[in-house]
């Protein structure tokens, strides 16, 4: 196949044309795993209240924050907005009122499955276990984890990072052992940086500290004040918080340490409602004016993004 290299607005690497296989594999196979029983629950209650309910992070910027004036702003907010003009024109609805709700990285699931939420826009990567409770939209962005840490960090423990994963158990005499374990790591609280670095340190039988973190905030600022050595999380996220800072005494690794597309999240089985979301998202991505959209928030997509939305987009 073609050679295909995604990067993000900073020119940095992100997929190798194994990933992108996979991720390939992972488009086709998703809407198939995600299906149960037919059913237009969301869309009948829509349409008996005209009143569409929206959750989000105000957290997650670029994909979804709160503005000073408390207003929903980013990327997901943008996508989900092009949903909501969707349902409007499938329910032939004359006005269709949008109920904006924050929710919480404990909560954010429960509160879809208890139809506290319709629609999930945050920047959710979608896995197998998440969906057990939940489902998910076709891809809006590939995502994965990333490491933030300060700009004066050791050499050697930014080559350990920066490196090839092991293939094996790092031997106890190993420089690089001894310098990781020292170090303290934080993580976001339930999401998939948690489970994927316990993983990693039993893996490599690492006795490292694990500092979780609430927030983004939190997280930063550990690292900022030398409460923790690595800050893992979205790298996307990161990015753009080390951009808005300005700081000089923060950066973000080029690697991703692993490859999660992140997806809009809406209650199971619900079949009717998800033809809505993907159709409005596979529209959106075939539309000239997508460009500008995602622009707005991660720079004028390159041909690599590009092509990833064309292939994410399903047809009519």
């Amino acid at each position: 196949m073609p050679r295909v290299v995604w990067k993000d607005r900073y020119g940095c690497r992100l997929w190798t044309p194994g990933v992108a296989v996979a991720l390939l594999l992972a488009l086709t196979v998703l809407p198939f795993v995600q299906a149960g029983s037919a059913s237009g629950a969301t869309l009948d209650r829509v349409r008996q209240t005209s009143s569409l309910t929206l959750g989000y992070r105000t957290d997650a910027q670029p994909f979804s924050y709160r503005e000073a004036s408390g207003t929903p702003a980013g990327y997901s907010i943008a996508l989900c907005l092009k949903i909501v003009d969707e349902v409007k024109a499938e329910l032939k609805l004359s006005s269709l009122a949008v109920e904006w709700v924050p929710v919480t990285l404990a909560d954010r699931f429960k509160d879809v499955q208890q139809d506290k939420v319709d629609l999930l826009c945050g920047a959710d990567s979608a896995t197998l276990t998440r969906m057990q409770e939940i489902a998910f939209s076709i891809p809006i962005f590939p995502s994965g984890i990333g490491a933030m840490l300060r700009a004066d960090a050791p050499r050697l423990l930014r080559q350990v990072l920066e490196g090839p994963p092991p293939s094996h158990p790092i031997w106890r005499g190993s420089p690089a052992r001894t310098l990781l374990e020292k170090r303290i790591f934080s993580v976001l609280a339930g999401t998939t940086s948690e489970g994927w670095l316990a993983g990693r340190l039993n893996e490599f039988q690492l006795d490292a500290t694990v500092a979780p973190v609430a927030n983004y905030e939190a997280g930063i600022q550990r690292v900022l004040n030398r409460g923790s050595d690595v800050f893992f999380a979205d790298r996307p996220i990161l990015l753009d918080t080390a951009r808005r800072n300005a700081s000089e005494d923060l950066i973000v690794l080029d690697r991703l340490f692993t490859y999660e597309p992140i997806a809009l999240g809406f209650k199971r089985g619900d079949e009717d409602f998800r033809l809505v979301v993907d159709r409005a998202l596979s529209r959106l991505f075939r539309s000239e004016g997508f460009r500008y959209l995602y622009g707005k928030w991660f720079g004028m997509p390159d041909e690599s993004a590009t092509t990833f939305f064309r292939l994410t987009a399903l047809p009519d």
